[in-house]
């Protein structure tokens, strides 16, 4: 049987991350109990915050003014990674130093989805995506950084440069947006399993394996 997940997130959300690994837990989970249960996982774009500058803003500022002090940001900092950990996932945080803006690095993975790039390319690029910001502190809104991204997971850095350098996949990037707009989603990781039934939130890897089975 062949299981269909829409996942709406954003690369600079920590919980998407994770959300990421737990529904990797889930399929894990599901395939062992069904053997013979494919999966397509299907990325869709979610802006945190729509309003970033195109170069970015100051990381730790942007968190300090958003949740009212650095004492708030280290304790929310340390909640994360706790979660982070019991998934497989690293944070370090301290290496961050721009909150970019992600539309160029949705438009990457959009890109490799709509011209058909494998799925084990296209889960490689988002996993190096959540890496590259989360844990090596680099700006994933800055073209080169995502030109050698892309070539890391087996992509043409010409290819990706013309196309990151130019508008091309905007307008379909933001009608997605707009879309899931549509849905009510005001919150992310949001996952969408054989377009019927919604989960919402960085669900244990128990939880979403019980709605993929619920869905199957």
């Amino acid at each position: 049987m062949n299981v269909a997940i829409d996942i709406v997130s954003d690369l600079v959300c920590p919980w998407c991350f994770i959300g990421k690994h737990r529904l990797a837990q889930a399929i894990a989970l599901v395939q062992a109990k069904h053997p013979e249960t494919r999966f397509q996982l299907n990325w869709l774009p979610y802006f945190l915050n729509p309003d970033t500058p195109p170069e970015g803003e100051p990381y730790r500022a942007f968190l300090e003014a958003k949740f009212g002090s650095a004492t708030r940001v280290a304790k929310l900092q340390m909640e994360v990674a706790d979660a982070g950990r019991e998934a497989g996932v690293e944070f370090n945080f301290e290496r961050i130093a721009t909150r970019p803006n992600t539309l160029r690095a949705h438009r990457l993975v959009y890109r490799a989805q709509s011209t058909g790039h494998p799925p084990a390319e296209i889960e490689a690029l988002v996993e190096r995506l959540f890496v590259g910001h989360f844990q090596r502190g680099e700006d994933i809104g800055d073209i080169a950084t995502l030109v050698a991204i892309a070539a890391e997971c087996g992509d043409r850095q010409e290819g990706v440069m013309e196309y990151l350098e130019s508008d091309a996949g905007t307008s379909q990037l933001k009608a997605l947006v707009g879309k899931v707009g549509g849905l009510g989603v005001t919150g992310v990781p949001f996952y969408i399993i054989q377009r019927r039934l919604a989960v919402s939130g960085a669900q244990t890897g128990e939880v979403l394996a019980a709605a993929i089975m619920q869905a199957m």
